[in-house]
């Protein structure tokens, strides 16, 4: 069974109060990492992603609760009522709602499973290539996916923080779980992200920095200096969690698959 390592980091930016809320830790049942990026008036962005995390954190520490992609859509529903449950009135400006991205893990079954609602991501780094494996809940992402933009142009796209769902919404929402449960590969490096975190860099920049990091925390600590480094005037929160599986820098090198596959003796 691989190390499983995990992070976190989360910072304030330019913005006068920090609205994301991130968790992570491990359960009978695996390890696990949420993240949440809040908005809503009167500072009920904070409001909304530390009680949409701190519901899937109790959930995801009860043993009784087995590891499936139906029970963690559930964590995510039970998430979204209990915003819900505490708006204040229905005055726009008084409600609260936040994205989710949720990673869970099975370490000695070796799968992972994960879900998101919103513009927080996943990005999974296997043997130096990034994946993205969740798509936005935003306006921006359905105009790229339906030819209406160019990938250069959402960056600036005056649309790109628009949400089409997220937690705390009045309408239903559907979480975007995998069908079923993902196999890990050795090496394999996991970050969740909000938007303030990927806007500062290409798929490509989390693989380089995974690869050359010594754990997980290096790996965020670079990052982070890049983004300090950018000095954006309006620098939203920016916050991560890192998981790793094994070493990604190891399974990355000339020669690593050869290394692994010599006999003993």
């Amino acid at each position: 069974m691989m190390d499983i390592r995990i992070a976190g980091c989360s910072e304030q930016g330019a913005r006068r109060h920090n609205e994301d809320a991130v968790a992570w830790g491990q359960a009978r049942n695996g390890h696990y990492a949420a993240l949440a990026d809040g908005a809503g008036g009167h500072r009920r962005g904070a409001e909304a992603a530390q009680r949409a995390v701190a519901c899937i954190d109790r959930l995801l520490r009860d043993d009784a609760v087995a590891f499936s992609p139906i029970n963690l859509s559930q964590m995510v529903h039970l998430a979204h009522s209990e915003l819900l449950h505490h708006q204040d009135g229905g005055q726009a400006d008084a409600r609260m709602h936040c994205t989710i991205v949720v990673l869970w893990v099975d370490a000695t079954s070796e799968y992972a499973l994960w879900t998101h609602v919103g513009d927080s991501r996943l990005y999974r780094i296997r043997r130096g290539e990034t994946d993205v494996v969740t798509t936005d809940d935003s306006v921006v992402q359905r105009m790229l996916q339906a030819g209406l933009i160019k990938p250069e142009q959402v960056r600036s796209h005056p649309q790109k923080n628009q949400l089409l769902a997220a937690l705390g919404m009045a309408d239903d929402i559907e979480p975007h779980t995998v069908v079923r449960p993902v196999e890990l590969q050795e090496g394999d490096a996991f970050l969740l992200c909000t938007d303030g975190w990927w806007d500062g860099f290409e798929p490509e920049d989390f693989a380089s920095t995974a690869v050359r990091a010594l754990d997980p925390e290096q790996w965020l600590a670079e990052m982070r200096q890049t983004i300090v480094a950018q000095a954006r005037p309006r620098q939203d929160n920016f916050s991560a969690v890192a998981l790793w599986y094994g070493e990604p820098g190891e399974v990355a090198r000339p020669g690593a698959a050869a290394r692994r596959s010599r006999p003993e003796g």
